[in-house]
């Protein structure tokens, strides 16, 4: 099997970033159907392989609760706690954002951004 180049993980981890950073975009920008969905599958496939099958694309290992979070937080010099992250993130963030894209489009009647 072929090795990857550090300019290939490089780019996997930006690729990864900015699917992370969108996911907290997409109560606004998609309809709460959508955003449901796309987070329930995000759900799935922690509840399936028990990990981020990004992080394994650029060889974040998940050792220790590590995760694309705490691994730019701690590059930036902070010391979360890894494990309390790792729970919020997987657990409470995408339920969180999911009731975000329902008040925002439902309650407050706000329209997607996108579609």
């Amino acid at each position: 099997m072929a090795t990857s180049t550090q300019s290939e993980l490089n780019f996997i981890f930006w690729i990864h970033l900015l699917i992370t950073i969108s996911a907290w975009a997409l109560p606004f920008l998609f309809w709460w159907p959508l955003v449901l969905a796309t987070y329930a599958i995000v759900h799935l496939q922690f509840a399936i392989f028990g990990r981020c099958l990004m992080n394994n694309l650029h060889n974040l290992d998940e050792e220790d609760d590590k995760i694309l979070y705490t691994d730019i937080l701690e590059a930036m010099g902070f010391r979360p706690n890894r494990m309390k992250l790792k729970f919020f993130i997987r657990r409470v963030l995408y339920p969180v954002l999911s009731v975000v894209a329902i008040i925002w489009q439902l309650v407050l009647g706000f329209k997607p951004l996108i579609f």
